[in-house]
């Protein structure tokens, strides 16, 4: 162990908006002694500064590093990771996502680091992809997944999908969830429409509100956001609707809208950093993914007292179950998620019943019990590597 303690190396591909980047972005905040935290990204993320900002964290950023499948650059990156991991050698490399999950997992074996862990916060493969493409993704898994300690999952789906595909023995993986500052939350959905939101958005206080806070990517579907909304606004013409979020897709977006004649109906907010204030200005939140690890905004909604209709997209079932905590329906259920949008606007009493039993599972999504959990972690694999220091044994 280094003077100042146990380096523990976190390699994301990305600082954008999104609940992996912030979750990254609190733990490397909030480690404990004796772990020392550093960060290794691409650039370019909306999150950048404020990683900056992280008092004592070692900040590197690797302009190779990037989404996008680009063989002459991603070796580019596998180099410099491996190169700033040998000249700052931590105990732990700890990766996230797809992208930087390959390549940092590659670079942590051919730098020497004793412990290799990764976060699923869902696969980089889908079913809305090529067959081929999906293939050579999971054989990309498979490949990098003998150099991996621990497989951390945010979800029960994740991690099953993951056993069942061959990229990891059951026992190699451990359910840790995606934290949220729950008590942010539930002051907002305590406050409700108080805090002026709805005035600043020019909505009217008994006007039915919908909204999606994602991005604007092909993941989220957000053209079916717009087209469910179509369906509800038929059914409850008061209603008005809110995305919150940025993205590849925002032209698209936009001009669906204007084809439905929507642009009265529909705000495009962009990203907005007040989430627990926006979710609890709604009335119902929609979700309409089609693949997920597990989004921090349904345990969100459910916090600040806020219905949830979602597809059944990966772990967004590990929370809701149709009838019971939520309303659930498969991805592009058009007219599915406009009817069970429309049930909960009509019927309070139904919806508030599906938030109280929804928040029985909130105490799984504590931030600081994430940040906790990743620690012990942490310290069962170095003892089992035989590298824990005898002071923080």
């Amino acid at each position: 162990m280094s003077p100042d303690g146990i380096g523990v190396c976190h390699v994301i591909t990305r600082l954008d908006l999104g609940g992996a980047q912030e979750n990254t972005l609190y733990t490397v905040e909030h480690l404990r002694p004796p772990f020392r935290a550093s960060l290794v990204s691409g650039p370019g993320g909306l999150l950048d500064e404020e990683a900056g900002r992280i008092a004592g964290l070692d900040l590197s950023f690797v302009p190779s590093l990037a989404r996008p499948i680009r063989p002459h650059r991603d070796l580019a990156a596998l180099a410099a990771l491996t190169r700033l991991l040998r000249r700052t050698r931590p105990a732990i490399v700890h990766t996230h996502s797809s992208k930087a999950g390959i390549l940092g997992r590659l670079a942590a074996r051919l730098a020497g680091v004793p412990v290799v862990v990764h976060t699923i916060h869902g696969y980089g493969f889908n079913d809305e992809q090529p067959a081929v493409l999906r293939r050579l993704f999971i054989r990309l898994e498979r490949s990098v997944a003998p150099l991996t300690s621990r497989f951390i999952a945010v979800s029960r789906a994740n991690l099953d999908r993951g056993v069942d595909l061959g990229l990891f023995p059951r026992h190699r993986a451990i359910l840790i969830r995606s934290g949220i500052p729950l008590a942010s939350f539930e002051r907002a959905g305590a406050m409700r429409r108080s805090d002026g939101l709805r005035a600043e958005l020019r909505i009217p206080d008994n006007a039915p509100l919908v909204g999606m806070i994602a991005c604007l990517k092909p993941q989220k579907a957000p053209l079916d956001f717009v087209e469910v909304a179509a369906r509800v606004a038929r059914l409850i013409p008061e209603a008005v609707f809110v995305l919150a979020g940025d993205g590849e897709l925002r032209g698209r977006v936009q001009e669906r809208i204007d084809r439905l004649s929507l642009r009265a109906r529909i705000r495009l907010l962009g990203w907005r950093r007040d989430v627990p204030r926006l979710l609890a200005a709604l009335d119902v939140m929609l979700l309409t993914s089609l693949w997920e690890g597990l989004p921090r905004v349904v345990p969100e909604a459910i916090a600040a007292g806020v219905p949830v209709v979602a597809t059944a997209a990966d772990g967004t079932t590990d929370i809701l179950k149709e009838g019971e905590t939520g309303m659930v329906c498969a991805p592009h259920d058009l007219d599915g998620l406009a009817a069970r949008v429309e049930r909960l606007l009509r019927d309070r009493a139904f919806a508030n019943g599906l938030v109280a039993r929804a928040r029985a599972i909130l105490p799984e999504f504590d931030i600081d019990a994430m940040v906790r959990s990743q620690e012990r972690l942490y310290l069962d694999l170095l003892e089992a590597a035989g590298r824990l220091p005898r002071r923080a044994a």
